[in-house]
């Protein structure tokens, strides 16, 4: 089957035939709300030091300010995604958005840690609601076929870019401007978007309900779960500790419980009746688990430990997102067009691996072009190809009335692999640094980023044992005379 083929059953919503002009301003819209909302996972970090001088935030605080989007994303991204089927995917696009821009606002206006930390759960629910719903969106608006492809590769694209852009961007407003601007810049783009969304097509609706005690049991679960490492490497397994981890496996478990006696549950059942579909969402979570704390450590040792100024830092993340690009918008669907998705994804986590394993040679005074650069390209390289090919398999075949559940379920992944990630990698990286000191303190610091970055690899292993065991080896078939070639970005 042909990457064409293949994207033409992702998802089997129809859409009405429209002009070029609108699919591209279409296209266009779609791309920056996926852009906007992903890049905001990473947007703060460059800022984190400027945010800890100006808020007087702790360090366990400092780390909330990113696990805290994370964790409101991926914990009411199934329930935005239920909602969408259910109410109408433009208009739940368009709440998305305006309670989105609210928090941003609330949160460049902070004047405190906890205010801030509240305004990214608020802005983590906005992007829960309108993501899920931006995919589906692209399904409902874009034709099946070439103009299909090609918005699935730029959405794909943008759902591995928009971290390395908001690194890249997060940097050049704290540096120039201010890191409360780190969230004001969502409330232009986003005006923007709405604006934009009258060119969107609605698509049809499903009957039913939202099951927000299934939202909610998995957004404290995740978030019990988080804390409770977080704590760990920081206090060890005190009490505390244990009631956390406790509450997070009881959460959870209901969780699983609600879904299976819930006629109408978050997860439409035939969204995980396939097994690719199953094997795509973990290893969107493993290798969300890996990426995030990867720029977490990236961050950390060129702000902390190499003294680069935020612009620096940022402008640092080039070769990163060089190679995302190049993979998602070229390399990846070339490959996809010529080869099975479970080859694609594994030479993906191959060459991620590599670049994981390049990154623990990091040193204190080391030439950036040693390591620091050229490892990035290798890893943004190898998971722009895993990108855009998980998120083909992860809705293809999808009934038009779960569309926004599938969708919902791969950005969940991401979100929550993202912050049980962090959270993890972290912990272990700071338990690392500690074992070094007393000495060296650049030293320390390196030597726990270096592990912490051999652990996103084996993140990433598990994941290509993933890959091999789910998804399909079936060879794309070759294109009968007449047919079509597959679009690339």
């Amino acid at each position: 089957m042909s990457l064409q083929d293949r994207t033409q059953a992702v998802p089997k919503a129809a859409a009405p035939p429209q002009q070029d002009g609108k699919l591209g301003l279409a296209l266009l819209v779609i791309a920056a709300a996926q852009l906007m909302l992903v890049l905001d996972n990473t947007i703060v970090t460059v800022a984190l030091p400027s945010m800890q001088s100006a808020l007087g935030l702790s360090e366990s605080s400092l780390g909330w300010i990113v696990t805290a989007y994370a964790l409101a994303f991926g914990g009411l991204l199934l329930a935005g995604g239920r909602a969408g089927d259910l109410f109408g995917r433009r208009r739940v696009f368009r709440i998305g958005l305006i309670l989105f821009t609210g928090a941003s606002l609330l949160g460049g206006l902070a004047q405190s840690g906890e205010l801030l930390i509240i305004a990214r759960v608020i802005q983590g629910a906005g992007a829960a609601i309108a993501a899920p719903t931006a995919l589906s969106l692209l399904a409902t608006t874009f034709p099946a076929g070439p103009a299909r492809n090609k918005a699935l590769g730029v959405y794909g694209a943008m759902g591995g870019l928009g971290s390395v852009v908001g690194l890249l961007l997060g940097g050049a407003l704290t540096e120039y401007l201010s890191w409360r601007w780190v969230m004001f810049v969502n409330i232009p783009i986003a005006l923007a978007v709405l604006i934009g969304t009258g060119v969107l097509v609605e698509g049809g609706r499903e009957r039913g309900k939202v099951d927000f005690l299934g939202a909610l049991t998995a957004t404290l679960g995740f978030g019990s779960l988080v804390y409770a490492i977080n704590r760990a490497g920081d206090k060890g397994f005190d009490s505390v500790t244990v009631i956390g981890l406790g509450a997070a496996l009881v959460l959870l478990l209901a969780f699983v419980l609600i879904q299976r006696s819930s006629s109408t549950p978050m997860i439409p059942r035939g969204v995980l009746a396939d097994r690719s579909r199953v094997g795509a969402n973990l290893i969107m979570l493993l290798v969300g688990a890996g990426m995030l704390a990867t720029f977490y450590f990236l961050t950390l040792y060129m702000q902390v430990v190499k003294g680069y100024a935020p612009m620096i830092t940022g402008v640092a993340y080039l070769p990163f997102a060089l190679g995302m690009g190049i993979a998602a918008g070229g390399i990846g669907p070339q490959l996809l067009a010529r080869m099975s998705e479970r080859k694609v994804v594994a030479l993906g986590l191959l060459i991620g691996i590599l670049g994981m394993v390049w990154f623990s040679f990091i040193k204190p005074g080391q030439n950036p072009w040693a390591v620091l650069l050229p490892a990035q390209l290798v890893a943004g390289l190898g998971l722009g190809s895993v990108f855009v090919a998980v998120t083909i398999v992860s809705v293809r075949g999808v009934e038009p009335q779960a569309t926004g559940a599938a969708s919902g379920l791969v950005n969940t992944a991401q979100q929550i692999g993202g912050a049980i990630g962090l959270a993890g990698l972290a912990a272990a990286a700071t338990a690392i640094t500690d074992h070094e000191l007393p000495g060296n303190m650049p030293h320390a610091l390196t030597t726990g980023y270096s592990y912490g970055f051999l652990l996103g690899g084996a993140l990433y292993l598990v994941a290509l044992i993933v890959a091999l065991t789910t998804l399909p080896a079936t060879a794309p078939q070759h294109h009968q005379e007449g047919e079509a070639a597959p679009a690339t970005l």
